[in-house]
């Protein structure tokens, strides 16, 4: 039973106003969330319980260069109180502030499933790196202007010492972190090791015990290559993403049939795909989906660079664990003879810079994937001022495309753009396919949901989405029988 004296909601924009008490001694469980609430970006939730503090999340926020920088310098409460971490998955929006919490003092173990330990040894690394080469140009900048520099957020060397603290774990196997706190990690279907997360806790004051379920980032049913998340019934409190709960996703056979019409068109004429795509997840998805249309003989033999040092490594991961990959992968690998989802003839995987720079000058048809997913950094950026004003080519937009990015420009369709500084006309056809999010859509987030047992659950938090996703699956929650539905405001708490 819930004891905040004060929770009112409203459904247009949920708030949440909370008065906490101490019933003599005893302390109640309390919730905290201090990112990622009424956004999508920065994850990072609280738990207290028995005089322990869990975080489930430590998440980079993303945002304005200012804003950025001092939310993520600066932890809402001392990183040295936290006693055990949490992690649902490797990406950065949720792993990526945890180098910075150990170097301010957080000594705990990072609680995570071994695909998501492996990652993050890259992803943070990789992390670290770019967080010293923007700050080298942010003081570059300072300089001219007469500033004081300002230090990195956490440096490569930060991301290798957290690295000792995480312990990996597999699915299904139930272990103790704290005194009263018991986790157990179910398959999210997200990317690689993702997982919802099962709490079991107990008050040792009061013998009260609550079933907590935080969904993580929830995959989408009948993925490409992993297989579908798991869900849940008996649950006293769920938190639960909602980052798609205003929209639905193409169909992943849409998807593929868009990129075999992308693929055929261009090298028709001749040219090359020029496609910004997330390291993880997202290239590995593409790089099967060409793996199944070369098998089927349904686009040519043309030469596909995977162009992107953190694409590389995470693929290395993948190929570790085919334990992850669903049935329809096992079966495509058995019939057509493939040694990998990730490897056939036409691929390489392009690890040197000398390599990378030799595909400018390249005639032939090619398809190059290259970080970053929003062609705001990296590699990308290079492949696009090389071809970007050729008529014959086709930049394929594949991902949620941030407003102000570059690759939201080419998506709206902006025919002249600025790369390094420089003005270049937009020639090349720019093509887009919405079928690859590795987030449940509107009604995949509901079915999810479906499962809970209503009578038993006592409240239903909704993070991880903008106000209009959380509020529309808000009222669809409310609408299919669940009473105690809310969207809670960062740094808002609630006690049970």
């Amino acid at each position: 039973m819930c004891v905040a004296t004060d929770f009112a909601t409203h459904v247009g924009r949920q708030r949440v106003w909370l008065t906490h008490y101490w019933q003599g001694t005893q302390r109640y469980m309390r919730i905290t969330f201090f990112g990622a609430a009424r956004e999508v970006t920065g994850s990072m939730h609280l738990i207290e319980v028995n005089g322990q503090r869990v975080l489930l999340e430590c998440g980079l926020y993303q945002g304005r260069r200012a804003d950025t920088y001092e939310r993520n310098l600066h932890f809402p409460f001392d990183p040295a109180s936290i006693d055990v971490l949490v992690l649902s998955h490797a990406h950065i929006d949720h792993s990526g502030n945890i180098p910075n919490l150990a170097k301010q003092g957080f000594s705990g173990n990072i609680w995570c499933t071994s695909a998501t330990r492996n990652l993050c040894t890259y992803m943070l690394m990789d992390s670290g790196y770019i967080n010293e080469q923007d700050v080298r140009y942010v003081n570059k900048k300072r300089a001219r202007q007469g500033e004081p520099p300002v230090e990195p957020i956490y440096t490569q060397q930060d991301a290798q010492a957290c690295l000792d603290q995480f312990i990996g774990i597999g699915y299904h196997r139930t272990v103790t972190v704290a005194d009263g706190v018991d986790v157990t990690f179910f398959n999210a279907g997200h990317i690689l090791g993702a997982a919802s997360v099962r709490l079991d806790l107990r008050e040792t004051a009061t013998g009260k015990a609550f079933r907590l379920v935080f969904s993580g980032d929830i995959g989408r049913p009948n993925s490409p290559i992993l297989k579908s998340p798991e869900t849940y019934d008996g649950a006293d409190i769920v938190i639960m993403e909602s980052t798609y709960g205003d929209r639905r996703h193409e169909s992943f056979a849409g998807a593929r049939k868009h990129l075999r019409d992308v693929v055929n068109e261009t090298v028709r004429q001749r040219g090359k795909v020029i496609i910004p795509s997330f390291a993880v997840g997202r290239t590995q998805e593409l790089v099967y989906a060409l793996n199944q249309l070369d098998a089927r003989g349904d686009i040519p033999p043309v030469p596909v660079f995977v162009d992107s040092p953190l694409a590389v490594n995470a693929t290395d991961v993948f190929r570790m664990h085919p334990e992850t990959w669903n049935d329809e992968v096992q079966l495509f690998l058995e019939e057509d003879e493939r040694k990998s989802p990730f490897d056939y003839a036409e691929v390489e995987y392009v690890r040197n810079v000398r390599r990378s720079k030799q595909l400018n000058f390249m005639s032939e048809p090619a398809i190059i994937i290259s970080a970053n997913g929003m062609a705001e950094g990296g590699r990308i950026l290079h492949h696009l001022k090389n071809n970007i004003e050729e008529p014959r080519n086709t930049i394929l937009i594949v991902s949620f495309q941030a407003i102000d990015t570059l690759g939201r420009r080419l998506k709206d369709g902006e025919k002249r753009v600025r790369i390094f500084g420089e003005a270049y006309d937009v020639r090349a056809r720019v093509d887009s396919i919405d079928g690859y999010s590795a987030h449940a859509d509107q009604q995949e987030l509901l079915e999810w949901a479906d499962h809970l047992e209503r009578d038993r659950l006592q409240h239903l938090f909704l993070v991880h989405g903008e106000p209009d996703a959380a509020d529309t699956l808000l009222r669809l929650l409310h609408s299919q029988g669940f009473a105690r539905v809310s969207a809670p405001e960062r740094g808002s708490s609630l006690e049970f």
